[in-house]
C-alpha cells in the first residue's frame, strides 16, 4: 500500500513537471481579465434580478 502511495506521487510529480504546459504570463493576464469581466457581468445581472424582484414583492406586499 505503501509502494503505491509513493508511486503515485513519483508519477504525480513526472506529469505535473515533464508533461504539464503552463501558461506565459501574457495568457495568464488575459485569462484573469476576461474571468474578471465575466464575474462583473454576472454581478451586475444578478444585482439587477434582485432589484426587480425586490420591486415585484413590493408591489405585492406594499408597507
Amino acid at each position: 500500500m505503501f509502494k503505491n502511495f509513493i508511486s503515485n506521487c513519483k508519477e504525480s510529480y513526472n506529469e505535473l513537471v515533464h508533461k504539464t504546459t503552463w501558461p506565459t504570463g501574457k495568457e495568464l493576464a488575459s485569462s484573469a481579465v476576461i474571468v474578471l469581466v465575466a464575474s462583473l457581468m454576472i454581478a451586475v445581472v444578478v444585482f439587477l434580478m434582485d432589484k426587480c424582484f425586490q420591486e415585484i414583492m413590493q408591489f405585492i406586499y406594499p408597507n
